[in-house]
Parts: C-alpha cells; structure tokens; sequence
C-alpha cells in the first residue's frame, strides 16, 4: 500500500509538472505582440477599456525597448512588398499600433491630455509602425495618430 501511494503521489507530481508548463507555454503564446494587439483593438470595440490598457501595457512592457531599438534602425517606412519586409518589424508594428490603440481608449475614457501623450508616443517613439489592414494594405498609426492630436488639440482652443 506504501508503495502504491508513493507511484501514486510521484504520478500526480508529474501531471501537475505538465500541466504547469503547458499553462506557461500557452501564456507565453498568448503574449506574443500580435496577439495582444488584435486583443487591444477587440477591446477597444468592445469598450472594455480598463482591459484594453493593461493588454497595451503588458504590450508595451515585453516588447517597447524591442520597438524602440527597430525604430531607431529605419530612415524611412519600411518596403511594404514583399509584405515580409514590413512583418520584420514586428515589435515596431504592434508595441507602436498599441500606443495608437491606447489613445483611442483614453479619449473615450474622456482623458484627452493621456490621449494626446499615447498618439504623440507612437508618432515619436514608433514613428514607422505600420499595420497590417485586412482590407489588404498596410495602415500608418502614427500618420493617423498625428491627425487625432490635431484634432484633440484644437478642440481645447
């Protein structure tokens, strides 16, 4: 009995060893940028705000100083064909279209002065982000993140 209660205990051990792992594997696959930036924007339409911005954080938290350093690499916008060439910058792509995301969320919220802070972020810091539109082109967040702070602005005066 000793002994099938020590297989037992081992057995259990091992299982839970699996399942721990296979749950850190799926939350290391459910935090790739991509990921959390089609979740941002469903977010965003589904006006879950408060979750919309951790997903942006958490974005912005593994993969900014990557972003950053891919946008400090480009003189110009990346060549859009073959569409491989823009998808190689894939951080730039999603931390940059996040912080478009994120001033998106926080107009709604009403927080126009954070709003206009996140869309100047992504013009500034990921200037040459692009994102891919399933319409099949690839969108400019920061040419469109410029437009919104006009906007933002001149409602102030």
């Amino acid at each position: 009995m000793k002994h099938f209660i020590a297989k037992l205990s081992l057995c259990i051990t091992v299982a839970a060893i699996f399942v721990t792992i296979g749950n850190i594997a799926k939350a290391e696959d459910d935090n790739r940028s991509f990921k959390l930036t089609a979740k941002a924007w469903d977010l965003l339409a589904e006006k879950k705000y408060d979750e919309a911005l951790k997903v942006i954080e958490t974005c912005e938290k593994l993969y900014g100083a990557q972003a950053k350093e891919m946008q400090k690499s480009l003189k110009e916008y990346p060549k859009n064909d073959p569409k491989e060439e823009t998808e190689k910058y894939w951080a730039l792509n999603d931390v940059g279209t996040c912080m478009y995301i994120k001033g998106e969320v926080l107009v709604q919220k009403g927080d126009k002065a954070a709003a206009i802070k996140a869309y100047k972020s992504c013009m500034n810091d990921y200037g040459y982000c692009q994102c891919w539109d399933p319409k099949g082109w690839f969108w400019k967040p920061a040419e469109a993140a410029k437009k919104k702070v006009v906007e933002l602005e001149f409602d102030d005066e």
